[in-house]
C-alpha cells in the first residue's frame, strides 16, 4: 500500500466552496480500482491550507488508473481551480522494520 500526500492551498476565501467540490469529489475517487481510504485536514494554523492523504493498493492505482481515467477529468474540473499554487503530490511507502 502507498500513500500520496499533497498540501493543498486553497485561494484564500474560496475555503467553503472548496470543501463544498471536494464533497462532490470524494464519491469519485472512492469508487477507483486500487482506493483504499482517504483523509482530507485543515490546518489550524493556515486555514487556506489543507492536507490531503490517500492510501492506494498500488502507486499505479493512482498515477496510471485514476490520473488516466475519464473520472479524473471531473475531478480536476471541480477541484483544480482552487489551488494557487498547483499543489506538489508525493507518494510514501510505510517504512517495514
Amino acid at each position: 500500500m502507498i500513500t500520496e500526500h499533497a498540501i493543498l492551498s486553497v485561494i484564500p476565501g474560496q475555503e467553503m466552496a472548496f470543501e463544498a467540490a471536494f464533497a462532490e469529489a470524494r464519491p469519485i475517487i472512492s469508487s477507483m480500482p486500487g482506493f483504499v481510504d482517504l483523509s482530507l485536514s485543515r490546518s489550524l494554523e493556515t486555514p487556506d491550507q489543507y492536507l490531503l492523504l490517500v492510501a492506494w493498493n498500488t502507486l499505479e492505482d493512482h498515477t496510471i488508473g485514476f490520473r488516466g481515467s475519464p473520472e479524473y477529468q471531473r475531478w480536476r474540473e471541480l477541484l483544480h481551480r482552487f489551488y494557487e499554487p498547483f499543489p506538489t503530490v508525493e507518494h510514501f511507502a510505510e517504512v517495514k522494520e
